[in-house]
């Protein structure tokens, strides 16, 4: 469970460098959407497996946290206290009482977002051939969009801040009351750099500072 979420983590701020890339116009957006479907670590590799490597290791990540979640929580309901002192001690912030749901709510969004900007199948206002850089800039141009865009990444942010605390807990790193402030206090900050990171593209062209080529 903490690893394959610690993966997840390391590849969603990959993912925010790589949205940022739109601030420095359409050009590099596009050829660096090419590169990471064509030459990363050609001719180590053939051009074009990268991709599809990094697929496979992130589908699996995503099915054994699942697989690790259910596993996790079937233990915690055989196992669940009954008084209600107990059931508090264990619930102490919001985000890790809504741990489960905010697993649901994030694989929903994520199934969408695929279907969205990777399969093209659910665009709501770009061709389907558009560039990649036009395609992200015309389907936020939607206010509706970005806006469950960005309550869905409230949902994402509050599950890496819990998760990001949690998994390092779990590897042994939440050693004293200070190792403990520390972990929580980078936890706030990994989940507020990734939201107002995803967060600055889509408000960019909503509010007019990124148009389409």
């Amino acid at each position: 469970m903490a690893i394959t979420g610690l993966i997840m983590i390391g590849f969603l701020l990959m993912h925010m460098y790589g949205n940022l890339k739109a601030f420095l116009g359409a050009e590099a957006f596009d050829h660096y959407a090419e590169w990471l479907k064509g030459d990363i670590l050609y001719p180590l590799l053939p051009s074009g497996w990268f991709i599809w490597i990094f697929r496979f290791v992130m589908v699996a990540a995503i099915v054994l946290h699942i697989y690790s979640a259910a596993t996790l929580w079937r233990r915690a309901k055989s196992a669940n206290p009954v008084t209600y002192e107990a059931k508090k001690a264990l619930s102490r912030t919001y985000s890790a009482r809504t741990m489960r749901w905010g697993g649901i709510i994030l694989l929903t969004g994520l199934i969408f977002h695929l279907l969205q900007f990777t399969v093209k199948a659910t665009l709501v206002s770009a061709p389907y051939e558009s560039t990649p850089y036009n395609m992200v800039v015309l389907e936020f141009q939607n206010w509706w969009l970005v806006l469950g865009y960005a309550i869905w990444m409230v949902a994402v942010c509050m599950h890496i801040r819990h998760g990001f605390w949690s998994a390092f807990t779990t590897l042994g790193a939440n050693t004293s009351p200070k190792a403990r402030v520390v972990l929580n206090g980078c936890a706030w900050v990994v989940a507020i750099l990734l939201y107002i990171g995803f967060m600055m593209m889509p408000v960019a062209v909503l509010t007019g500072v990124l148009s389409a080529s």
